[in-house]
């Protein structure tokens, strides 16, 4: 391979031009033709017999130099880039210059790289560090959360009331017509949910177990159904049971059950100190993303499309991978959800656009202050891996590409750079309190 054209085009796009002599050339035509000349029917000669000549003749006599180049490119394609010094991001477009037994080929490949940007001022940037308060009420809502998770079910003797649960038989009708989908048997409807259309559930209040009888109600004028929209109609109702639950008694033996402190003032205590390291975390991921947006505000480079293409495919692979885990099938998900992959695929274009972005940024941010990970923090980096998925480390420096792993780690140091320099203030505010004008 002889590298012959290396021209930097617009949006960082390459225009590389390498040779193959004449030499290798002839033996990989010879090649293809063994292995692809079987394929050809000349009359006269049975099938993967004919004569090489005689099949040039009769197809081109090229047929083989295609496949010659195919199988050509991948190997010396890799070396033009690694001569040139190139960082490809993307596929290449690839194009035949020229084409001889006698000369060889030359092949011209368009590429693009990873483009060269830079960021303005990273230093000194100012953000509010904005930590939701704990109140009260949001201590015994859970409180409250863990009671009903606590709660038993009792059979209730006597008329449903709202927040029981009925266990129900019901059939709906339309001008005396049974009407498609408006049958069930043995539903669990939890009375004052407003599940059911509205006006239904308040009629199943007051019966109790045993009773069969009419519910009268209107289906909405904007019904998900068009045939059923604003039309009355009639549910024959069988009720089978109401159970209603039984919540146990917010004490200090409540606390000891339900967890491991023995009064329920440590119960509380110990929530109100999980929300509050909870609400610290959200808010100092807040500040990191408030200072990287700045960050981006200022990112100026040529950014192929390539790189927002290959993220998204990333990101579709990820959610695919994460759908499996659940023995689900990316297919069925986009059929039930009335999507192409075309479109699902261009729903995370923004936000492929944007870490894209953000990891350009941090990367020219680590390169120009030197922020480099060392042996010591790809160990402890190997270490952290191997106790979240329960590894030996050896099989997790097996599993990982050294460089990959240290380069996030030089954005990791290139985002607590921004940090270390930014202006924050700590400001606590209260949840759902109206923003500053």
């Amino acid at each position: 391979m002889k590298l012959v054209k290396n021209e930097k085009l617009e949006k960082s796009m390459v225009e590389l031009q390498f040779s193959v002599d004449a030499e290798t050339f002839r033996a990989a035509v010879d090649k293809a033709y063994k292995r692809e000349g079987k394929k050809y029917n000349v009359p006269g000669f049975r099938k993967g017999k004919a004569p090489r000549a005689m099949i040039e003749k009769m197809y081109g006599a090229d047929i083989f130099h295609y496949d010659a180049i195919n199988d050509l490119f991948p190997e010396n394609y890799e070396a033009a880039v690694k001569e040139a010094g190139l960082e490809v991001v993307g596929q290449p477009e690839v194009d035949v210059v020229s084409m001889s037994m006698d000369e060889g080929v030359v092949l011209k490949a368009v590429v693009p790289v990873k483009p060269e940007v830079t960021v303005g001022e990273y230093t000194g940037l100012k953000v509010t560090r904005k930590v939701t308060a704990v109140e009260d009420a949001d201590v015994e809502a859970e409180i409250t959360r863990m009671q009903e998770r606590n709660g038993r079910m009792i059979t209730r003797e006597g008329k449903a009331e709202n927040g029981d649960t009925a266990d129900i038989d019901f059939e709906g009708f339309v001008d005396g017509v049974a009407f498609e989908g408006g049958k069930g048997e043995h539903y669990s409807l939890v009375l004052g949910s407003n599940s059911f259309i509205p006006g239904f559930e308040e009629q199943v209040v007051g019966h109790e177990a045993g009773e069969e009888f009419d519910v009268n109600v209107t289906f909405p004028e904007q019904y998900h159904a068009a045939e059923l929209a604003g039309k009355p109609a009639v549910f024959k109702i069988k009720l089978h049971e109401v159970k209603y639950k039984e919540l146990p008694a917010l004490d200090d033996e409540f606390a000891k059950d339900v967890s491991e402190y023995d009064t329920l003032d440590e119960l509380r205590a110990s929530i109100r100190k999980e929300m509050e390291e909870r609400n610290a975390k959200q808010a100092d991921v807040q500040v990191e993303n408030d200072l990287v947006d700045q960050v981006i505000a200022t990112l100026e480079g040529e950014i192929p499309e390539a790189m927002y293409e290959s993220r998204m495919d990333d990101m579709v692979r990820d959610f695919e991978y994460r759908l499996s885990q659940q023995g689900l099938k990316l297919e069925m998900y986009l059929q039930y959800m009335g999507q192409t992959l075309e479109t699902f695929r261009a729903s995370y274009k923004e936000q492929a656009e944007k870490q894209v972005k953000i990891r350009l940024a941090l990367e020219a941010i680590a390169a120009k202050e030197k922020l480099e990970a060392s042996d010591e923090d790809f160990n402890a980096e190997v270490k952290r891996i191997a106790d979240q998925y329960k590894m030996e480390e050896d099989k997790v420096r097996e599993l990982v590409d050294e460089k990959a792993v240290k380069a996030d780690l030089a954005v990791n140091k290139a985002i607590d750079f921004i940090k270390e320099k930014a202006e924050i203030t700590t400001e606590e505010v209260k949840k759902d309190a109206p923003a500053a004008e």
